[in-house]
């Protein structure tokens, strides 16, 4: 089974051959897991303490966005769909057409934050100013008691579910400007906003950083205890969908990744927020 990777599938063959003295002859399971950005950081970490205490299984995993590790889930191309939203309708329809039926598992919680150049004086917006400012009715950071410039809006590309997460809690009904400059990923936001005093984008919680600022909103720090609490205004939970309920080698990954001193013990050394 053959999935377009990116090149953190070598950083992982590298980790095998060098920590686990190269893959044994038993390793003959493989885990191809695809999607979002977002848990990529997760399972690149969780990753790698599953291969070391599985040596017979090993993992591909690549990234591309929630909706084309959906997509290769439907199709057959990968046993594991990252993603940073919940399933839509229609992908659920079009994976009974193919016989497969995604099942949704949560492994953390996330806090999507709006950021800004270390330099911006503005520490906080509202969820109307954050509208405003990506529907384009809001041009200039004067208007928000910033400096007089203007904006920059970095968004993410429309398959991430980082990108319909913000459009169905932030934009409501209203569309994102033509003028946004679309990102692949969290760290191309990561590293056009660290770049631009002028730039505002949004990200995961796990993708923050020193290089740039975040924003309250509505008065409301991004913080593990508010997220958790669900105050955060943009808050979500990060899945893996699987075809029906894992099973063999998958359940393993699963379950690992449940567990509070493994997998859950990697999402908080990766910056995310553990599920409890």
């Amino acid at each position: 089974m053959k999935c377009k990777r990116i090149k953190t599938v070598l950083a992982f063959a590298v980790f095998s051959a060098v920590m686990l003295g190269g893959l044994p002859a038993s390793a003959t399971e493989e885990i191809v897991i695809s999607g979002s950005t977002t848990v990529l950081p997760v399972m690149q970490k969780a990753g790698e303490a599953f291969m070391a205490a599985n040596p017979g299984i090993s993992l591909a995993i690549s990234g591309g966005g929630s909706g084309s590790g959906i997509k290769a889930l439907n199709e057959g191309l990968c046993q594991v769909a990252m993603s940073s939203r919940d399933i839509k309708a229609s992908e659920l329809e079009q994976g009974k057409v193919r016989g497969v039926r995604p099942v949704r598992t949560a492994v953390a919680v996330d806090a999507l934050v709006p950021v800004v150049h270390p330099e911006n004086p503005v520490s906080g917006l509202s969820s109307a100013q954050l509208r405003a400012i990506y529907a384009g009715s809001i041009t200039n950071w004067k208007a928000v008691g910033g400096p007089d410039s203007p904006i920059v809006v970095i968004s993410r590309d429309t398959s991430s579910g980082t990108h319909e997460t913000w459009e169905q809690i932030i934009m409501k009904k209203e569309k994102i400007a033509p003028s946004a400059l679309m990102q692949a990923s969290n760290g191309a936001v990561v590293q056009a906003v660290s770049r631009n005093k002028r730039a505002i984008g949004y990200i995961g919680f796990g993708y923050l950083g020193p290089s740039l600022k975040k924003l309250d909103v509505d008065g409301i720090t991004a913080t593990p205890e508010t997220a958790l609490a669900k105050k955060w205004p943009i808050s979500r939970e990060l899945y893996l969908f699987t075809d029906g309920e894992p099973a063999g080698a998958v359940k393993k990954l699963m379950d690992f990744l449940l567990d509070p001193q493994k997998g859950q013990k990697a999402v908080a050394d990766t910056g995310y927020i553990p599920l409890q």
